[in-house]
């Protein structure tokens, strides 16, 4: 949807090539095995990096043998590594319930460890708390908050003479304006069919529940579903963008990488994405400034709602070879210096309080949304099942290639989401 122990050579060498192959850029430390050992793999590609060094520093002689990979790539293969018994000691782990790589879903066959007595487990934020937990327990080392919405590229939007929208009726206009001048407005990689979800995600914020806030109550209580409530408005204003020209030609033929290049180099005004997205905006152009703001759905700015939630984690392999190494990491995370060095690579917000981070201005309006309750949670992440969310992003690729509708894939939802968990 992104750590050392005693092995032997074998295994070393076994679990290196495994970790490898899950990894869309693998940044191996290749200094050996031996006690001092961490295997670890993440999808945090572009934050993590810098984490990994700052925990080898705090720990001399320790190394850690890291893979990052894209999220489907990830999600794809870390259920048959734990199920094997060759994942890695500590691992990508997402809030809640919504995708293969969520904590429900790693918990309930017991492939993760309880992390319940680690001391920043009770000073979890009572929202963050929930997500982490399953049956009680916690299993997920949440160290960030995110946030979905338009990242633009400032210099992009000086140079076309633009301004970021504030309604529907103005985002329109912005995607007719920015075309005509041959720079559309956003770039969708949708090849990789997680990103599907985040300009939907964006949409129903506002158009489900700045009407009802009791919308995920409705669901689970089976009196509400989402091809009878606002979600049709929402997937109905996702495809009026596509037609208005919001994105670049052919998203589909586009992947997360390539997003992010145009996004980052000016070839689009910017990205509807996490604001994850950032640190990789920023690697790909340093002197660019890129910044998040809301996604509007309505005339009425005062309606708009930004999806903002626990961000993945990191859990510990309940089979993990070193153990105590993989419980020193995860506190490493958690510390503030560990959750500050992530939230300022990502451009995010730390999970817990008082670590002293001061939010970059690129998260500005971000951070007054959520100080104004003016967020909901990644819908995804409270559904009773994984497979609602799959079949989401599948659906919306069909949507995208014409081969289903959105009623069909809505109605698609509605039967996984009854299916329970």
């Amino acid at each position: 949807m992104k750590t050392r122990t005693p092995m032997t050579l074998v295994a070393a060498v076994t679990a290196a090539a495994l970790l490898a192959a899950c990894s869309g850029g693998t940044k191996a430390n290749d200094s050996g095995g031996g006690s001092q050992t961490l295997t670890l793999a993440s999808i945090d590609q572009g934050s993590v990096e810098d984490v990994v060094k700052a925990f080898e520093k705090a720990n001399p002689g320790v190394k850690v043998r890291y893979t990052t990979s894209g999220a489907d790539q990830y999600q794809q293969q870390i259920r048959t590594q734990l199920s094997s018994g060759t994942a890695p000691d500590v691992m990508s782990v997402w809030p809640g319930n919504g995708n293969p790589a969520a904590n429900q879903v790693l918990a309930k066959p017991g492939y993760l460890r309880d992390l319940s007595d680690q001391a920043w487990a009770a000073k979890m934020p009572d929202a963050i708390k929930s997500v982490a937990q399953y049956e009680g327990k916690t299993y997920n080392a949440i160290f960030g908050q995110n946030g979905i919405g338009a990242v633009y590229n400032e210099q992009a939007m000086a140079k076309a003479g633009l301004t970021p929208p504030d309604t529907w009726t103005k985002l329109l206009d912005f995607c007719r304006a920015a075309k005509a001048k041959g720079t559309p407005a956003f770039a969708l990689g949708i090849q990789d069919n997680w990103v599907t979800q985040l300009v939907q995600y964006a949409l129903v914020a506002t158009t489900v529940y700045s009407q009802d806030r009791e919308f995920v109550q409705k669901m689970q209580a089976g009196q509400a579903t989402f091809a009878k409530s606002p979600w049709t408005t929402a997937l109905g204003k996702y495809l009026t963008m596509e037609k208005s020209g919001c994105f670049q030609k052919n998203p589909l033929g586009t992947n997360y990488e390539s997003s992010q290049q145009l996004a980052a180099t000016g070839k689009t005004l910017g990205i509807i994405q996490g604001n994850w997205v950032i640190a990789l905006l920023k690697g790909k152009n340093p002197q660019g400034t890129f910044t998040l703001r809301a996604l509007p759905a309505t005339d009425d700015p005062s309606r708009t709602i930004i999806p903002a939630a626990a961000g993945a984690g990191y859990g510990v392999n309940a089979k993990a070879k070193n153990p105590e190494l993989a419980l020193r990491f995860v506190d490493f995370v958690m510390s503030p210096e560990g959750m500050n060095l992530f939230a300022e690579k990502q451009g995010g917000l730390p999970s817990l309080p008082d670590t002293g981070f001061a939010a970059a201005p690129s998260l500005t309006e971000l951070s007054k949304f959520i100080q104004a309750n003016r967020t909901v949670p990644f819908m995804d992440q409270l559904w009773p099942n994984a497979k609602v969310q799959q079949t989401m992003l599948s659906g919306l690729q069909e949507i995208f290639s014409g081969q289903s509708t959105p009623r069909t894939v809505l109605k698609e939802m509605d039967t996984e989401y009854r299916t329970g968990s």
